[in-house]
């Protein structure tokens, strides 16, 4: 699993890009933080929710993806529901926790919650990954 993640991590420009932190609980159970920049505004004050989605599809799929891993697997959003709560502000720091809630042959449900630095849920969610072989992947010759 650990060679997988560390390829997705390395390929994975947008949550650089977005200073993503992600930590790996268990497989199939993560958190990712991030913290509400400037460019993730939609008005003077208030995240896109754009970005909040963009982050609960990290949030639920990476916690899919750490438990197919451990097989040479990666995963794809097939679909995911969302709810927005309550408004993200500029230097809300968010904290994403996602959990397995259900592995098939090949799809893979998985739910997730957002929260802001006050413990406030922003956000929840829920989604079905398909699981595919990593050989099948763009990221093969980072092996």
């Amino acid at each position: 699993m650990e060679k997988l993640i560390e390829i997705y991590n390395k390929v994975n420009n947008f949550g650089r890009e977005n200073n993503f932190k992600l930590t790996i609980i268990k497989p199939g159970e993560i958190f990712y933080e991030m913290e509400v920049l400037e460019k993730h505004l939609a008005t003077v004050s208030t995240a896109h929710g754009g970005m909040i989605a963009a982050l609960m599809d990290g949030v639920i799929g990476v916690a899919a993806l750490t438990l197919v891993a451990s097989d040479g697997k990666l995963v794809s959003t097939v679909e995911y529901k969302i709810n927005y709560f309550r408004p993200v502000y500029l230097g809300d720091k968010l904290k994403g926790h996602g959990k397995v809630d259900y592995v098939g042959k090949r799809l893979i449900y998985s739910s997730g919650d957002i929260v802001n630095q006050k413990g406030e849920v922003v956000a929840k969610a829920m989604g079905t990954f398909n699981a595919y072989p990593f050989e099948k992947s763009d990221m093969k010759n980072f092996l």
